[in-house]
């Protein structure tokens, strides 16, 4: 499980870019409040070999999952949401994550941790609402 200021980060699969190779697939870690992208650490050496092919043939994309093997349900047992999940799902735990973190930090009166959590919980706090907006406009309850 990887955290990025205050929030765990979500596994999903996306499209990185490598110098002018596109490569779509990349088992990666997600940040919902600072949007940080980081490669899964179990599959960085593939990556950075397939990476380097590629771009050594000059192909322009390649889908990292014809050829690297692997299995993504043991990638991601880890995370502590993925993309599969409803995103008010999604951003209403990283609340409760951060605000578990929260009383942590007032507890051992780490000033500078409280204030980025504040930070964050705001960030969080905008998203889920946008999300529930979305929802009422789209008809949804």
């Amino acid at each position: 499980m990887s955290f990025c200021c205050g929030a765990s980060m979500i596994g999903t699969n996306g499209t990185l870019k490598h110098f002018r190779t596109h490569i779509h697939n990349v088992p990666i870690l997600f940040c919902p409040v600072c949007h940080r992208v980081e490669i899964h650490h179990g599959i960085e050496n593939e990556y950075e070999i397939l990476a380097e092919y590629a771009h050594g043939d000059g192909a322009s994309e390649v889908d990292f999952l014809e050829y690297v093997e692997q299995d993504g349900l043991t990638l991601f047992e880890n995370c502590v949401n993925n993309e599969n999940e409803d995103p008010l799902d999604v951003v209403s735990n990283q609340i409760d994550m951060a605000l578990d973190l929260l009383s942590f930090a007032a507890q051992i009166q780490d000033e500078a941790w409280t204030a980025e959590l504040k930070k964050r919980l705001g960030v969080l706090g905008q998203r889920k609402m946008k999300l529930r907006q979305r929802r009422t406009s789209e008809g949804y309850c």
